[in-house]
This record gives structure tokens, sequence and C-alpha cells, in this order.
């Protein structure tokens, strides 16, 4: 007996509300989804849905029955993000600093934690003339992209030793239209010119701060799906490319330039007595909105 085609899926009609209802429930009770908060499930799902209807939604929609096709794609994702994947990837963009960035896998997705470090980069870059900005380990670009298009009189370079991430970067600044970021796959600040030593005013580091030991114990949606090197330079204290970082920024900081570094609260003391240490003053930590991530700051005499 020769079987047929698979028969797709039949839906019976569902309004918009009860198919993020159920999501909700199914996210939550994923064994693979770690929830900071337990809404976050339902502000994913949310997500899920504006990304299958392909626009906004209203309260008046949420009695609003789903198309078939749809509900398929809207399915589709939630048994996506039940499996632990990340909702930025599934979407295959990420909104950041008010701009809208693709992501894809191989290469750290932006978080809103990291704004904070986008505002303090472009509050010290905002007073000065014709100002430089270098963010290292750049990822998909998203902290230069921002101060780029906040600050379009900047130049802004942005750094990352995995060429993929470089090439998303470039991708992003391209569809964006922001000609005044560049970017370039190196270790730390080699890629840049040498004619930028002693010319940079502000250099911003997200590092891959999980120490070694931490790594097997970070929830399954990043430690399955975000780039190893993206989130442990193997170091004991996660701290590795700090200590590499903050030496070699002198040579290429202007006097009085910034260098900004975000990481863990349970890391901003470690990091702004290790910048004292290297012969940074006016060190000190800024808090997000929640608590959740410190930008250590120092200033170069």
């Amino acid at each position: 007996m020769v079987s047929g085609p698979p028969r797709r899926r039949k839906y019976s009609p569902a309004t918009v509300g009860a198919l993020i209802k159920d999501a909700d429930f199914r996210i939550r009770a994923s064994p693979s989804v770690d929830l900071w908060r337990q809404y976050v499930a339902r502000l994913d799902a949310e997500e899920l849905m504006r990304t299958a209807l392909d626009r906004e939604f209203t309260t008046a929609d949420l009695e609003t029955e789903v198309d078939p096709g749809v509900r398929r794609r809207f399915d589709a994702m939630v048994r996506r993000r039940e499996g632990g994947e990340p909702v930025a990837l599934i979407r295959g963009f990420s909104d950041f600093f008010g701009l809208r960035l693709a992501v894809r896998r191989g290469v750290f997705t932006p978080r809103f934690s990291s704004e904070l470090m986008a505002l303090e980069a472009i509050k010290r870059l905002r007073a000065r003339t014709n100002p430089t900005a270098v963010d290292v380990a750049c990822g998909g670009g998203a902290v230069a992209l921002a101060v780029a298009s906040k600050l379009p009189g900047a130049r802004v370079y942005g750094v990352d030793i995995t060429p993929a991430a470089v090439r998303l970067s470039r991708e992003n600044a391209s569809r964006l239209k922001l000609r005044n970021a560049r970017f370039a796959a190196g270790d730390l600040l080699a890629p840049l010119s040498p004619r930028l030593r002693g010319k940079v005013d502000v250099i911003t580091i997200h590092p891959p701060y999980v120490s070694r030991a931490q790594v097997r114990t970070l929830p399954r949606e990043i430690r399955d799906y975000e780039p190893p090197e993206s989130l442990s330079d193997r170091s004991s204290d996660g701290l590795g490319l700090v200590r590499r970082l903050a030496p070699e920024a002198w040579d290429w900081l202007r006097p009085g330039g910034w260098m900004l570094v975000e990481v863990a609260p349970d890391l901003a003391r470690p990091v702004a007595r290790l910048l004292l240490r290297e012969g940074y003053s006016n060190a000190a930590s800024k808090r997000d909105s929640v608590g959740a991530t410190r930008v250590v700051v120092g200033r170069a005499r």
C-alpha cells in the first residue's frame, strides 16, 4: 500500500486572544523555557502573534478569528519557543534603541539591558566635537549602531573576533543606512587603524563575563542558542577579556576619554577595582531600570 503525502493539520476556528492565552500556558509549562518573570510568557506569546499576523493588534482584535494560515505559522513559532528557542531568533530580528536589527544563530542576540551602555556612551560623546567611539565584542552591532544613529557626526567602529558577527553588523548598518558605523574582525582593538591611536573618546565592551564554572548553569535558551565565545572567555572569574582590554585601551583613548564595561551586578565592584588599578579615574557603576545589569565607567587621565 502506497501512502499519500502527509495530511496538513486541521485547525478549528480560534481568536487572537484565545491563541495568545493558549501559547502563554504552553510557554509557562515548558521545562525548556527559563522565565525570569512568569508574565514574560504572555509577552512572548504576543510578540509571536504580531510576527504571525505581520502587524500590530489591538484589544478589539483579540476577538477576531485567525486565518488558518496565520494559525499554522503561529503554532509553529510557539512550538519552537516551547523547545527553548529565544523569541528574537524565531522572529529573525530584535528591536534595540529604536532600531530593528536582524539576528541569527552564531551571533550574540542583543538584550534590552545593553541599551544602558549605549545611552551612557552617547551622553559622554554628545558634548565632543566629531567624536569617535569603539565597541569591542560588538556582536550584531547593536551598541555601535545605536550610537551611530543618535550621533550622525560621530565616527563609530565595531570590532568582534567572529567574522559572522562582523558580517551581520555590516548588514544591519547597510539596511539602516548608517554610514558612520564601520566594522572589522579581529582580537580586541587590533583591527583598528593605527591613525585612531590616542583619538578615541569612548570604548565600550559587553564582555563574555560568565565564568568557566558557571557556563553549565546557564538557562538552556542561552547555553544552547548563543555562541560559546559570546558567553565566556573561559577565565575563572569571567573578567579575562576586561583585564586584557583595560591596559590596551590606554594607547587608543584621548586624555579624558572613557571606557565603559557592561557586566552583571556581582561583577561591578571587581571591574571598578580593575579599572582603578589600571590607572583610570572616576570609576563608577551605573544601574539600569531593573537593577539587573551595571555599566562600570572609568576615565583616562
